[in-house]
């Protein structure tokens, strides 16, 4: 099987059609589809953009037509946890919606809200939609190629070994998970916050950043997949210069994920810029930052463990109306 592993797409239709369509996939009985190739989505369909429902239905169109697949990103797991009332807090969520934290966590998930309605059936049968979505995938290739693993943040083979005998089949987490994975501390919140939101580390005292949405931060993700960087200024997923304010000193404690090399790895959530690069031999982000102004980045695997930059696509279509489709489907 040849696949297309897609970035973050955060809710911008248009540019997930434009990519769609510029790779080869077109519009028909109700779904986009291509005759040889499968798309595989990494999360984080959610938040940001102007079309919410547009790319759900797109996407959940093209999952039930055997089209794509799709792994659940960070937004999808914190919507879930902000619709799910807490069972030792009344009037609350799991991811809370009261004081400044609320604030944050509301604003960080208007655009949704906005389309969805807030705790309407429509909101209730898209959350319940986003448990379909499994944490990570291992997908064949074909031939004697040794196939594909996708998550959304980080493959971490530790994590990943810890939650399989513990989620429902096909590596899926449900609605009576959550309340332990929203509990901080709890063995199964850590390790699916690994998979979808990266490891992470607290900045020295006094340093601090701002983040897309304009919250301020003293944690930072970490280029968990750089073997050369093992420094606090070398790990830091920040901006050249916030980073260059760090010190350039060992960061003790972090453990790096062990990878063994043996399947190319995908995975989305790190607002990557410039032109689009593996990270490693077989190591690939494909979140090109489409969600603040960025393109919508594929990678068009076809059985290669060695990836190349020149595998990379975005959809630079100028027009899409001989294949745009009509998006009238309601979703209940």
């Amino acid at each position: 099987m040849r696949y297309d592993i897609i970035g973050d797409i955060h809710g911008h239709a248009d540019k997930l059609e434009i990519l769609l369509a510029s790779m080869g996939y077109r519009h028909r009985f109700g779904a986009w589809s291509h005759p040889e190739r499968v798309a595989v989505f990494v999360g984080d369909l959610v938040d940001r953009g102007p079309g919410q429902l547009e790319v759900i239905d797109i996407v959940r169109r093209m999952i039930d037509a055997g089209a794509a697949k799709a792994v659940m990103g960070n937004h999808e797991l914190n919507a879930i946890a902000f619709f799910m009332a807490h069972p030792e807090k009344p009037g609350d969520h799991l991811r809370t919606r009261a004081g400044s934290t609320g604030v944050k966590n509301r604003h960080q998930h208007q655009a949704f809200m906005a389309a969805v309605g807030e705790d309407s059936l429509l909101h209730r049968e898209i959350i319940n939609w986003f448990t379909t979505l499994p944490l990570w995938l291992e997908l064949p290739g074909y031939g004697a190629s040794p196939g594909i693993r996708v998550a959304h943040a980080c493959w971490d083979p530790k994590s990943i070994k810890l939650l399989s005998p513990w989620l429902a089949p096909g590596c899926l987490l449900t609605l009576d998970h959550m309340h332990d994975v929203s509990t901080a501390g709890h063995w199964a919140h850590e390790a699916v916050e690994i998979i979808t939101k990266g490891p992470e580390f607290r900045l020295p005292t006094g340093h601090f950043y701002l983040d897309k949405g304009g919250t301020k931060r003293t944690m930072s993700r970490l280029k968990w997949w750089d073997a050369s960087a093992t420094t606090v200024r070398q790990l830091a997923v920040l901006s050249p210069a916030e980073a260059a304010a760090l010190p350039d000193a060992p960061l003790e404690g972090f453990v790096r994920p062990e990878m063994d090399g043996a399947a190319a790895t995908f995975f989305g959530h790190y607002w990557m810029q410039g032109s689009p690069a593996p990270v490693g031999a077989s190591l690939a982000c494909v979140d090109y930052s489409a969600g603040t102004g960025g393109d919508l980045v594929a990678y068009r695997w076809d059985g290669e463990l060695e990836l190349s930059a020149s595998k990379f696509t975005a959809g630079k279509a100028p027009t899409l109306e001989m294949h745009r489709h009509p998006r009238s489907r309601v979703l209940s």
